[in-house]
């Protein structure tokens, strides 16, 4: 079993950044966030895997990034240019089939975080 910790939520105004950072218990091949607006499904914002290949969602391309600790199995998401359609609980994933990784289907990922909100105000 493999926890994941998030961390770095929190309220901002639009055009402002925050950063996420995620701490895996143990190397799994794909990490990645996903968030969940009230009444909406859960969806992929980034995926990252250990053969080297990331997919950002279209709605983030060029204001998300990610980084990682590869030391410390930990990731991170800096989020730029935040605008209020961003607001939302967002989650870590994780899993350790590149099977599972390369859908970047929610329910196919087996490890999640608890989950941290960020909140974007206009």
């Amino acid at each position: 079993q493999v926890q994941l910790v998030e961390s770095g939520g929190g309220s901002v105004q639009a055009g402002g950044s925050l950063r996420l950072s995620c701490a895996a218990s143990a190397y799994t091949y794909c990490m990645g966030w996903f968030r969940q607006a009230p009444g909406k499904e859960r969806e992929v914002v980034v995926i990252t895997t250990g053969g080297g290949s990331t997919y950002y969602a279209d709605s983030v391309q060029g204001r998300f990034s990610i980084s990682q600790d590869s030391a410390k199995n930990t990731l991170f998401l800096q989020m730029n240019s935040l605008k209020p359609e961003d607001t939302a609980m967002y989650y870590c994933a994780a899993d350790p089939l590149a099977l599972n990784c390369a859908t970047h289907i929610a329910d196919r990922l087996r490890y999640w975080g608890l989950g941290t909100q960020v909140t974007v105000s206009s």
